[in-house]
């Protein structure tokens, strides 16, 4: 009973709906062939991207390719905003990277640098993780944030002019695993040498049956991979150019 309860969970709600219906139109359009063709193509490109073996293997190359390192040896901590909502509150991208960030400062004692002008609330990004770091009882005087950059090409270069006054050579950054790669390359182009820090893991790579069900937070995972993927195609173009 549990389980056909939660089966039946996972078809009223979306994703699972969206099946449902574009299943019953390709039945009910058996003499439209071109309907039930994008009717059942449509159905099997939401499946596809909703379950969690997709959202591991096109996570996969991006967090792969930087691991933790083992030895911290820099100038400054770099951390790099990834959202708040109206309220004032960090989404949980930006809340992973700051604790992650956070942490790191309470081994080495190195300075913070905040970074992250966007936002839909009354504050920008870095002011947001600046007073929750303070509020963890990190030292005012600890923290430097820029609260001008719209995305990660600007985050490097107003973090750049930053370290400049600030006489910071050589940074760790910390930002989501999916999106170091961007990161990096941004700030390498900006000059600046990088000990890139991944946090903010989004592959789990332990399935059950469950992982085949459609779900909507996994299909919101596999957009942002796909966003990233085509940021780096982007990035790339513009670095190169």
């Amino acid at each position: 009973m549990f389980f056909f309860k939660k089966l039946l969970s996972y078809f009223i709600l979306p994703p699972g709906i969206f099946l449902i219906v574009f299943l019953v139109i390709a039945i009910l359009s058996k003499k439209n062939k071109p309907v039930k063709i994008l009717s059942l193509s449509s159905a099997l490109f939401i499946y596809i991207l909703s379950i969690e073996p997709t959202k591991d293997l096109l996570y996969r190359p991006l967090e792969t390719a930087y691991a933790i390192p083992s030895e911290l040896k820099g100038d400054a901590i770099v951390i790099l905003g990834g959202g708040a909502y109206r309220t004032g509150i960090l989404k949980e991208d930006s809340t992973k990277r700051l604790l992650t960030g956070f942490t790191l400062h309470k081994q080495t004692g190195l300075p913070l640098i905040l970074s992250g002008g966007t936002s839909v609330s009354v504050l920008p990004e870095a002011e947001i993780m600046k007073s929750v770091l303070v509020s963890l009882g990190v030292d005012k005087g600890a923290i430097h944030s820029e609260v001008n950059s719209r995305d990660t090409e600007e985050n490097a270069m107003e973090v750049k002019a930053l370290c400049q006054r600030l006489k910071c050579k050589r940074i760790i950054l910390v930002t989501s695993a999916y999106h170091m790669k961007r990161a990096v390359m941004s700030f390498e182009k900006a000059g600046l040498e990088v000990i890139p820090y991944p946090t903010d893991f989004k592959r789990d790579l332990r399935y059950n049956l469950y992982s085949f069900l459609p779900k909507m937070s996994v299909m919101a995972d596999s957009y942002k991979a796909l966003r990233e993927h085509l940021g780096l195609i982007w990035y790339s173009f513009r670095l190169d150019g």
